[in-house]
């Protein structure tokens, strides 16, 4: 039975002792005290039943005048395009406390669609886009070839933009102006497209879609390099496409996030988004198949500042659910992705990351809207660095061939800082099956950029099943924060 939420007003007070119980924050309240440092808040913004039969697919942005618009689909059913869908938004002027009523952008009568919802920001006029595909008879695996803007059968890109601050809304087509006439379908791959903030292409304004040529799904960029009035259409890359997001990096590349299964996929440009590298797996984003985000935490700062290179990620962090909706910090452009915390453990979907201030200390806090409990909720929830709890410090696990049954074998496990300041002496653990025993080790003091390799004695039971063991260390350090690296250990036979 799915879990269903009266809908119900919180105060501060209650939402605290909830958490103190070890319950999240309600989600269904429509107006919430000032966030508190340390806590992650959450609320509906939209439920399935109310005012729409089904909502999914949300985008979010925060725009020049410090407005929070958070934009979704408005469906007759699950089903995606072609079907009657509209893209409906809902405006916060108080940082997400409140919102104000649902607001249609795009909506005409059937058999018109349009879906799939994406924001854009343009940063140096205030411009707010919102891409999304439109349709007729076809959605993306329907679609005809060609770029005919009158065409029923062709899966169209459209998109609208506000002046006004998301109040108002114009609506464009640009099918013919990016859409090859070879490809197939294409659709806006939903959440938030990126304005490049630094370098040689500063201005930049990027939004992702997906193509579908010759049988096949490939990931590229749509760009303008003036505010919008005109967009051109990079170079695919692919095969093995899908929804997928970019994100400036502090060396001056963009690097393309990918939605794959059972790992997540990364691409890198070097020319603003034009061209990428071919997909490399990225083996600690485990991935169903399913949307998620990337950020630049601080956008703004220089690429000298100690948070350039810190990156934000949110998806589902399984291989074969949609659930186990999680956070990830990186210090270091995505290299390595040391802190992670669970935002909700059973179902979720999509989900979508926005800066809510600079990403500098005391103003780090990060708007999160995202697909809830089967799909009935569209919830916004926001956190800071201190709920995330972690330390930029990535863990390395190096076990040996083998772990004998019967026998105590060492472990190796690597911790390097990437702070900024030193960090005070700490402690490492292995997460281990039922049975096994391993000590907690001290760590040493570690200045910025120093490691140390611990050792760890692991025994193994006697009656251990010979094979594959996964296993998560964890780098504990100022009694709170925290890092985490993945392994596998071996089991032989003693």
């Amino acid at each position: 039975m799915q879990r269903r939420v009266t809908p119900a007003t919180v105060t501060a007070a209650a939402a605290l002792a909830l958490l103190a119980a070890g319950i999240p924050a309600a989600h269904t309240a429509e107006r919430q005290a000032a966030p508190t440092p340390g806590i992650l808040t959450s609320q509906d913004i939209a439920t399935a039943g109310t005012g729409s039969p089904y909502y999914r697919i949300p985008a979010l942005t925060r725009t020049t005048k410090g407005t929070l618009l958070a934009a979704y689909d408005a469906r007759p059913t699950l089903g995606d395009l072609p079907g009657n869908l509209g893209v409906v938004l809902r405006r916060s002027t108080d940082g997400g406390t409140t919102w104000q009523a649902q607001q249609v952008v795009r909506k005409e009568a059937a058999p018109k669609g349009f879906g799939d919802p994406s924001l854009l920001v343009d940063r140096e006029t205030g411009r707010v886009f919102v891409f999304y595909a439109a349709s007729v008879n076809q959605g993306f695996f329907g679609s005809a070839t060609g770029n005919d803007e009158s065409d029923p059968d062709v899966l169209q890109a459209d998109y609208s933009y506000s002046d006004d601050d998301g109040l108002t809304w114009k609506h464009e087509r640009i099918t013919a102006e990016i859409k090859n006439p070879a490809w197939a379908g294409m659709f806006a791959a939903s959440g938030e497209g990126i304005q490049l903030r630094h370098g040689a292409h500063r201005g930049r304004l990027i939004q992702q879609y997906a193509i579908r040529d010759d049988g096949a799904n490939y990931a590229v960029s749509a760009y303008s390099d003036d505010h919008g009035a005109t967009w051109r259409m990079g170079t695919p890359v692919g095969p093995g496409g899908d929804e997928n997001k970019t994100v400036e990096l502090s060396d001056g590349r963009v690097m393309l996030n990918n939605r794959s299964a059972p790992y997540r996929t990364v691409a890198y440009s070097t020319d603003g988004g034009v061209t990428y590298t071919p997909f490399q797996q990225d083996k600690e984003l485990p991935d169903p198949a399913n949307n998620g985000s990337v950020m630049r935490f601080a956008p703004d700062v220089p690429a000298t500042h100690p948070r350039a290179g810190w990156l934000m990620f949110s998806n589902t962090a399984t291989t074969n659910s949609r659930s186990n909706l999680t956070v990830r910090l990186s210090c270091d452009n995505g290299q390595n992705w040391p802190v992670r915390k669970t935002a909700e453990s059973g179902s979720a979907a999509y989900s979508t990351l926005t800066p809510l201030g600079s990403g500098t200390i005391g103003d780090d806090r990060v708007g999160m809207l995202w697909e809830r409990a089967d799909y009935r909720h569209i919830t916004y929830s926001s956190f800071d660095l201190q709920w995330l709890g972690g330390v930029c410090a990535p863990v390395t696990v190096t076990p040996p061939a083998s772990l004998p049954a019967g026998k105590t074998t060492e472990v190796t496990v690597r911790v390097v800082s990437q702070n900024d300041k030193a960090l005070p002496a700490g402690s490492v653990s292995l997460r281990l099956p039922s049975g096994w025993s391993a000590p907690s080790v001290t760590v040493p003091a570690l200045d910025p950029g120093q490691g140390a390799n611990m050792r760890i004695p692991v025994t193994v039971p006697a009656n251990a099943t010979a094979g594959a063991v996964p296993t998560t260390a964890t780098y504990l350090v100022r009694g709170t924060q925290r890092s985490y690296g993945d392994g596998t250990l071996t089991v032989t036979a003693p």
